[in-house]
């Protein structure tokens, strides 16, 4: 069993910037992949970012891609994803998850998710 708490959402304007953390309890956190998703009003849940389960290797959506950046510290038990030049369209709750899977963007193959953190970006 792992718990996630995710941190650090909030209301910004446009062209601001964030940091996100997801605390991690439970078993071990080097084990597991980890990955950022989103969740606008009236839509689906899409994947955000994602890295390994060293930190050593990352990909992005296209619509974020170049403007967040996901990392992690083992030692910490923590992941992030700093996110510049914040548009409008990024608004929504965003939730950190963990897979026991090598590799993977798709919700469904994540088994532990947080409660999310709520980004509003103004215009």
């Amino acid at each position: 069993q792992v718990q996630l708490v995710e941190s650090g959402g909030g209301l910004v304007r446009a062209g601001d910037s964030l940091r996100l953390s997801c605390a991690a309890t439970g078993r071990t956190f080097s084990g597991y992949g980890m990955g950022w998703f989103r969740q606008a009003p009236g839509k689906e849940r899409e994947f955000v970012a994602t890295i390994s389960r060293s930190g050593q290797v990352a990909d992005y959506a296209d619509s974020v891609k170049d403007r967040y950046t996901i990392s992690r510290d083992n030692a910490k038990n923590t992941v992030y994803l700093q996110m510049d030049s914040l548009k409008p369209e990024d608004t929504a709750v965003y939730y950190c998850a963990a897979r026991r899977a090598v590799w993977s963007t798709r919700p469904v193959d994540y088994e532990y998710w947080g409660q999310g953190t709520q980004v509003t970006v103004s215009s």
